[in-house]
C-alpha cells in the first residue's frame, strides 16, 4: 500500500505588500491609495445610482399623480392644421380642443387629434393641476426603463469621478518617488561608478 504524500496548502495573501527589504513607505501608501480608490469608487458607484434611480421614480411618481385624463371635444378642422414638424411624425395633426374642468370653468388648448376628425369629435387630453395640456404620463414601464438608465448613468459618473481623483493621487506620489529616486541616484552613482571602476 501506498501512502499518498501529505499536500501543503499554500495561504492566499490578500495584501500586496507581503516582508519585502525593497519596501518603501511610499509604497505602502501607494497600495492603500489603490485600495480606498477601488473601495470608494464602487461604494461611491453604488450609493449614488441608488440615489439617483429613487429621485427619477420620485418624480415620475409625483408627475403621474398631478396629471389626469380628460374628454375634450375638437373645435376646428384639425385638417386645416400642419402636422407635428418635431422630430418625428406620429400620423397626428394639431387641433385646438375645449374641455371643461372639476371646478367648472371651460379651457381651450392645442392638442394632437387624429387626422380629419371633425368638430365636435370627442378626444382625450392629458392636463397638470394648473389646466394645461402636456404629454401623457410615462407607463410603469417608460418609468422603469428611465429610473434604471438614470441610475446606472450616475453609477458610471460618480464611479469614474472618485477612479479619476485616486488615479491623480497615485500620479503624483509616483512622480514624488522618482524624484526621490533620482535624487537619491545623484548622490549614491557616483560611489557606485568609484565601486565598479567606472562602468556603473
Amino acid at each position: 500500500m501506498t501512502r499518498t504524500p501529505p499536500t501543503t496548502v499554500a495561504r492566499v495573501r490578500l495584501w500586496r505588500w507581503r516582508p519585502n527589504p525593497l519596501k518603501r513607505h511610499s509604497d505602502v501608501v501607494e497600495a492603500w491609495i489603490v485600495l480606498a480608490t477601488w473601495i470608494l469608487a464602487l461604494l461611491g458607484a453604488v450609493f449614488a445610482g441608488q440615489a439617483a434611480a429613487h429621485s427619477m421614480d420620485s418624480a415620475l411618481s409625483a408627475r403621474r399623480a398631478q396629471e389626469h385624463a380628460v374628454s375634450a371635444v375638437v373645435t376646428d378642422g384639425p385638417a386645416k392644421a400642419a402636422p407635428a414638424d418635431g422630430g418625428y411624425d406620429d400620423g397626428q395633426v394639431w387641433a385646438t380642443v375645449r374641455w371643461t374642468a372639476k371646478d367648472g370653468t371651460v379651457h381651450t388648448d392645442r392638442a394632437k387629434v387624429h387626422p380629419g376628425a371633425p368638430a365636435g369629435s370627442p378626444v382625450m387630453v392629458w392636463t397638470d393641476g394648473t389646466g394645461r395640456i402636456v404629454s401623457a404620463p410615462t407607463t410603469r414601464a417608460e418609468g422603469l426603463l428611465q429610473t434604471v438608465l438614470a441610475g446606472v448613468l450616475v453609477a458610471q459618473v460618480a464611479g469614474t469621478a472618485v477612479w479619476a481623483t485616486g488615479w491623480l493621487v497615485r500620479a503624483r506620489l509616483v512622480r514624488r518617488r522618482l524624484a526621490e529616486w533620482d535624487d537619491e541616484w545623484k548622490r549614491v552613482g557616483p560611489e557606485w561608478r568609484n565601486l565598479s571602476g567606472g562602468r556603473g
